[in-house]
């Protein structure tokens, strides 16, 4: 029996130790830059395959991550494997009957987001091949397919994720947005399965005859979406009681995922079909906790989706394989098609125009879902590496220009947090003084090194608006602040005292967590926003006394942005 050696194992062992690490250091800096977490985990992969540290230490990055052998055939394993588990999750993000409620605009919206883009991919790949990148070998129908399938589908959990950022993931819009989402992914998905099933046809892909791959497709989409709910629902209350939580359902929901992978593998379509479709049923079921939810949220998507969107990067150079031409023509044809499929189809579901305008950019968000199409068919021979790096360059495109476009035309402001003006230089852990003007004394000096004012300067001015009246909340927090005209954002000095100082709360009692907030003098809604945030993160006794006893500026950002989640 073969078996990898000593020496491979070894390999194996840093190349997922190093694609894991860089992949979550690109992600978190991502995130810092309010950009998706995929970006950054696409960008390591870029970044230690062929494109830069291959072009400067190509025999390095070839024996770390090597392109033949044991060693690739276990990483490529394992992406399989990851990339199935991110569908699993995408899959249980999908509400079924969320549609339905939405009513005639979301129907209208979904259904045309995905024919008006489907149709204008379809008749340009078709009539005129060579402007979006047709190379001899795939067949032209297929190809016109694929391009097509591709122009059509949203990302939903991108979708979700930054209508949530923007505050209306619960709004009659957001709702909309979300249910036509879902059916997009759905028909999107099912579409996909199918060419598939025709590049089997075509021996691109090694498959069943196509009618029974046909037949078995549909077939097994309705077994699980119907019966395979159904007998999910009825299951989940009884593992949920007899098996150690989240163990078992956590147990039960990646079986059934593998099952479902390995089953749509041997039909000849791609694994992650099923995996999906399982993810579909399991996540359509009251009986799921959030929490059980989210847990396996967490599992795969800071574990093995990490690993897979790395690993993209390391498949060819993206700076050789990069045409402006291909990319510029296909970033139109997908904006045009879905913005304007499922705008119009928003007015004439009774929408108002700006609103219309918005869900229109929020649906032309791609995210990973175009990446995982883009991937499988140059896996399957349909489409070549130009065509593959322009399809992530649109898929990165349309998710970073969703937020900001859907706030530009809404006209929405985000809410400010207090973690974001926050500073390691002006957190003070323990602070000496017990007076008012001691503290504010102390954390002025560390918010002047923070940002260069000077800090008697900060001092004065807070404390003459303390004179005004005084800023302790009750329940041991104060908010000493002042509004300058030196500063052009906000910022927040932290200040812990374990003995408390006397801020005259309305409760008496000393403060232990005291912030002190400066805010720009022509900018009225920050320091309100900020103080609204204080108080929702420290409502509880049990995260004030936590925020007490930490220890460095770390730990208390760490607890904020824990608290901020939970919110």
């Amino acid at each position: 029996m073969h078996k990898l050696t000593s020496a491979e194992i070894v390999v194996l062992f840093l190349s997922l130790g190093v694609l894991l690490a860089t992949a979550r250091l690109f992600g978190e800096v991502a995130r810092k830059l309010n950009q998706a977490t995929v970006l950054g985990e696409l960008l390591a992969g870029i970044f230690l395959g062929p494109t830069v540290l291959g072009a400067l230490f190509p025999e390095a990055v070839q024996w770390l991550f090597p392109r033949e052998g044991s060693v690739a055939i276990a990483l490529d394993g394992l992406t399989t494997v990851a990339i199935s588990l991110f569908l699993l999750v995408a899959g249980m993000e999908v509400d079924l009957s969320s549609m339905w409620r939405q009513g005639r605009a979301a129907i209208a919206v979904s259904i045309s987001g995905i024919i008006l883009p489907f149709s204008v991919g379809f008749a340009v790949a078709l009539l005129a091949p060579d402007w979006i990148g047709h190379e001899p070998g795939p067949d032209p129908l297929l190809y016109a397919l694929f391009f097509a399938a591709a122009m059509s589908i949203s990302a939903l959990p991108v979708i979700a994720k930054t209508l949530m950022d923007l505050d209306i993931y619960r709004s009659d819009l957001g709702m909309i947005v979300v249910a036509a989402a879902v059916f997009n992914d759905l028909i999107g998905w099912l579409t996909f399965a199918l060419i598939l099933g025709l590049a089997g046809m075509a021996g691109l892909h090694t498959a069943w005859p196509i009618g029974w791959t046909l037949v078995m497709t549909l077939g097994f989409t309705a077994a699980v979406l119907v019966a395979g709910r159904w007998a999910v629902h009825r299951s989940l209350p009884w593992i949920q009681a007899h098996t150690a939580w989240p163990g078992g359902v956590l147990g039960l929901a990646l079986a059934l995922g593998l099952l479902g992978a390995a089953f749509t593998q041997w039909i000849g379509v791609h694994a992650v079909f099923g995996a999906f479709l399982v993810g579909v049923a399991i996540g359509d079921s009251s009986h799921l906790r959030e929490q059980t939810r989210s847990i396996i949220h967490q599992f795969v998507s800071f574990i093995f989706a990490p690993l897979f969107f790395a690993s993209v990067g390391l498949k060819l150079d993206f700076v050789a394989n990069f045409d402006v031409w291909l990319t510029v023509v296909v970033m139109v044809i997908a904006c045009a098609g879905k913005i304007l499929g499922c705008g119009l189809a928003a007015r004439w579901g009774g929408i108002a125009r700006r609103e219309a305008w918005a869900i229109g950019f929020a649906m032309n968000a791609r995210g990973a879902m175009e990446i995982i199409f883009g991937l499988l068919g140059l896996q399957v021979g349909l489409i070549r590496e130009r065509m593959f790096v322009t399809l992530v360059v649109v898929a990165m495109a349309t998710s970073m220009m969703s937020g900001p476009l859907i706030q530009k035309i809404l006209r929405l402001t985000r809410a400010r947090r207090l973690s974001d003006f926050m500073a390691g230089r002006a957190f003070v852990a323990d602070l000496v003084g017990d007076t008012t003007g001691e503290a504010v004394g102390e954390l002025s000096a560390a918010v002047s090194l923070a940002t260069g004012l000077d800090a008697r300067m900060i001092a004065a001015r807070v404390l003459e608006r303390e004179s005004q009246g005084p800023t302790g909340l009750g329940d041991g927090v104060a908010v000493p602040h002042a509004r300058l005209e030196e500063i052009r954002s906000p910022v927040v000095g932290v200040g812990l005292s374990r003995g408390g100082v006397d801020f005259n709360a309305p409760d008496g009692s000393p403060a232990n967590l005291i912030f002190l907030i400066l805010t720009p003098r022509d900018d009225d809604g920050a320091q309100v926003e900020i103080l609204a945030d204080i108080a929702r993160t420290f409502r509880s006794d049990e995260v004030r006394q936590r925020a007490v006893e930490v220890r460095s500026f770390t730990e208390f950002l760490a607890l904020v942005r824990t608290q901020g989640l939970a919110k």
